[in-house]
């Protein structure tokens, strides 16, 4: 924390020599800082107008109040006083997202202008739920399906991409702003983010961003709260709720004209629902903003995680049925758990060359230190990595048509020390848990890949925008065997081809509130490490990565007098060289390629506002999708799975949620899920049932004088104690005599209570 605050202070002095000239200032988004352009200006006294430029910036005549506009944004005064250069947020109006600016495209495009699937998550849908849990957030997007099996077990699914990953989240990147939460090996443990620090997720659905390496599922964007300029206050709140539940929150805001930081800690704690089911997060973030001058912005971002997580592990159908509370016996009898520290460090520097050019860098680097218990073994693993990101980005005009273009890189490299030893705890009483035992591998892996990319995008018409991209990507292992020598050891390298993944979208503008597009993609999944073993741990050259192409039509738009907002996306994606895990042993598994997938969806996002007025806003917002996902030719040992159901995703999901905002201080969120039924083994004999679960959020926010503010809320989840799975283990095997164990068993009804205080200095 010391550095980090270090550095802020450095940036603060520095940026006092601001190259301010008078009356001049920036206009930025208050939830991602990109500069908005056109922003309406008007001063009160007279009729004076003028908008902003490219870059966010203005500059005015004249002392006095201001008034700053655009559409998808809350209108804002401000006041201008001399020799103040000034930043001004404004923020986003929640359902008027189409004309709002999206930060995953870096020509800082509306996303009415966008050719791609891309969703957005606002503040007040993370602020929905009890804070907890990405499950909740994430699935509240159509397309996007979260297991959550603990509150550090999970995988995300995008459009049936990821699925088959037995643990975890794997072939979906994320990235918090440029710094990659996806490791070296292509796992992405979103869940250890603190969701109260967040001001906005954006997802990208598909392989349809040439930016984020064209991965098949898409991306994840995590986008941070760079707190408010012009401003010091402190915030701190406190949730206890059901299972041992307790949540401590401190969070620091500070500003002035031309910075902004946020500082956040939090201390979670939880006995959990099920036996071996006992949490403790510790998490630290730094997310700060500085206008150096006109030219010039820095951003810094860090985050600490601390985490000690017992594992429950999936249960069978009897335990799951009739005992859901009890763990997995090997992993009660093991107390089997994980313990880990994180640290994420990153820079981004964004310099404007002029109102038609820039170059946005960014380096990064992470470092992850992890002792996991399990019954078969105790691994322990450390894991650096660094990273640099840069694009440059140009507005032209060609053929008297506006020209949009970029072409950059991102570069990551991390390095592993992976040792297991065996678990000796059979030997010792029931009481003692796990027991290191010797040292039976020891590996080295050295994990690579780089990305050149290049985007575009011209104005065919007024109307009529055609959109180019291109991604090239190289990524390879290197494995050094420390343990076994001769002829077992396992040593070796391995890299892919280069990769080419091109993409070509266009949209059209059909009218003043409706919008057309339409686009092809290619995209790509390469295997873990682990993934290109053999049995007998040599690595398999024949492996491939998953290739796709994606094809998708839709639209985007306003109905009803602009009352409605809807999103409508119809997507086809033929996926080649399907990996699929191989089990080889208790804890072991081997990735072949063994057939294709076929991906057949429509997505719909309904907005709706019932009232918006000055003492009443009621919101109504509704997703929808339907997945057609087929094993469109699968063989696997002497078995044919073709035509069967893809394994691990919903064939059906609806969301539905009411927000009732009075401004006298009442807000409620009233939100149900529907999940279809899940197909559990690739053979399709076993499915999971399908469920429904209703949550409730109220809460009363009252401020006190100048300076504080309050906030309680109560919430119930799944209030009609709905039974289901909230995650799945697919195609498990049963040991011996033992059944299968597929099920994680989802929390029965829970309650919690939140007290937050605010005080601005």
């Amino acid at each position: 924390m010391k550095p980090f605050c270090f550095i802020w202070i450095i940036l603060l002095f520095f940026s006092s020599d601001l190259e301010a000239q008078l009356f001049q200032g920036r206009i930025l988004s208050k939830d991602n800082r990109l500069p908005l352009e056109g922003v309406l200006i008007s001063n009160s006294s007279n009729t004076d107008s003028l908008f902003s430029d490219v870059n966010g910036f203005f500059q005015v005549n004249a002392p006095g109040s201001y008034s700053f506009s655009k559409n998808g944004y809350y209108s804002k005064s401000v006041l201008v006083e001399s020799d103040k250069f000034i930043s001004v947020l404004l923020e986003e109006r929640p359902f008027e997202l189409g004309e709002v600016v999206i930060k995953s495209n870096h020509f800082q495009s509306e996303l009415k202008k966008i050719s791609a699937s891309i969703s957005i998550i606002p503040e007040s849908r993370i602020k929905s739920n009890d804070g907890l849990n990405f499950s909740p957030v994430l699935n509240s997007v159509p397309g996007v399906f979260m297991h959550s099996g603990t509150l550090n077990t999970n995988r995300i699914t995008i459009r049936g991409i990821g699925s088959r990953n037995l643990f975890g989240t794997s072939k979906i990147r994320a990235y918090y702003e440029d710094i990659p939460l996806t490791n070296g090996s292509g796992e992405t443990t979103l869940e250890d983010m603190e969701l109260q620090g967040i001001a906005r997720m954006e997802i990208i659905k598909g392989p349809s961003s040439s930016l984020y390496g064209a991965g098949l599922g898409g991306s994840i964007q995590l986008i941070a709260d760079k707190g408010m300029f012009d401003s010091f206050l402190i915030e701190s709140s406190y949730t206890f709720g059901s299972y041992g539940l307790g949540k401590f929150w401190l969070s620091s805001n500070l500003g002035n004209q031309t910075n902004s930081a946020k500082i956040n800690f939090s201390s979670t704690n939880s006995d959990g629902y099920r036996e071996n089911n006992k949490t403790n997060r510790q998490n630290l973030t730094l997310s700060s903003n500085h206008v150096l001058n006109k030219n010039n912005v820095l951003n810094l971002i860090g985050n600490f995680i601390d985490l000690k997580a017992y594992i429950p592990s999936s249960l069978d159908e009897s335990d799951y049925v009739n005992n859901p509370k009890k763990a997995a016996f090997t992993w009660a009898r093991s107390k089997g758990f994980e313990d880990y520290t994180k640290l994420l460090v990153g820079l981004s520097w964004d310099h404007n060359f002029n109102e038609k050019s820039k170059l946005v860098s960014s380096v990064f680097g992470g470092y992850f230190d992890s002792y996991e218990a399990r019954p078969f073994n105790i691994q322990s693993q450390i894991i650096g990595s660094v990273g640099l990101r840069s694009r440059y980005v140009k507005n032209s005009n060609f053929i008297n048509r506006k020209l949009q273009w970029t072409v950059g890189i991102e570069i990551f490299n991390d390095k592993s020390l992976l040792k297991t030893y065996e678990n000796l705890y059979r030997d010792f009483p029931p009481e003692t848990g796990s027991v290191k035992g010797d040292l039976i591998s020891e590996f080295d892996e050295n994990r690579f890949y780089s990305n050149l990319f290049t985007e575009g995008k011209y104005d065919l018409t007024e109307k009529l925008i055609l959109d180019l991209g291109l991604n090239f990507n190289y990524t390879g292992y290197d494995l050094k065997d420390n343990y076994n020598e001769n002829e077992l050891n396992k040593s070796g390298s391995y890299s892919f081809d280069l990769i080419v993944s091109p993409k070509a979208g266009i949209t059209y503008q059909a009218d003043k509130f409706r919008m057309l597009f339409a686009t092809v993609s290619h995209g790509f999944s390469p295997p873990k490490l682990e993934e290109t073993l053999l049995p007998d741990g040599v690595i398999n050259t024949e492996i491939k990565p998953e290739t796709g192409w994606n094809y998708e039509i839709g639209s985007r738009g306003k109905l009803l007098k602009n009352r409605i907002n809807y999103e409508l996306s119809l997507y086809l994606m033929d996926i080649d060289n399907l990996l699929v895990p191989r089990r080889i042993g208790d804890d072991q598994f081997v990735g072949v390629n063994a057939g294709k997938t076929l991906h057949k969806g429509v997505e719909i996002t309904l907005n709706y506002f019932i009232v918006d007025n000055k003492s009443v806003q009621l919101t109504h917002s509704n997703s929808f999708s339907y997945q057609n996902f087929k094993f469109k030719d699968f063989q696997y040992l002497d078995q044919d799975y073709s035509g069967n159901d893809l394994t691990g995703v919903p064939d059906k999901t609806f969301f539905s949620e009411l927000h009732l905002n009075i401004p006298s201080g009442f807000y409620t969120f009233l939100n149900y899920r529907f999940t279809g039924k899940i197909p559990i083994t690739d053979d399709n004999s076993v499915y999971s049932d399908a469920y429904q679960v209703v949550n409730l959020k109220t809460g009363y926010v009252k401020r006190i004088g100048d300076h504080f503010q309050m906030d309680l809320s109560v919430g119930v989840n799944n209030i009609f104690d709905e039974k289901y799975a909230s995650m799945l283990q697919i195609n498990a095997i049963g040991f011996g005599s033992n059944a299968p164990r597929y099920y994680y068993p989802g929390l029965p009804r829970n309650y919690y209570s939140s007290v937050q205080l605010q005080y601005r200095f």
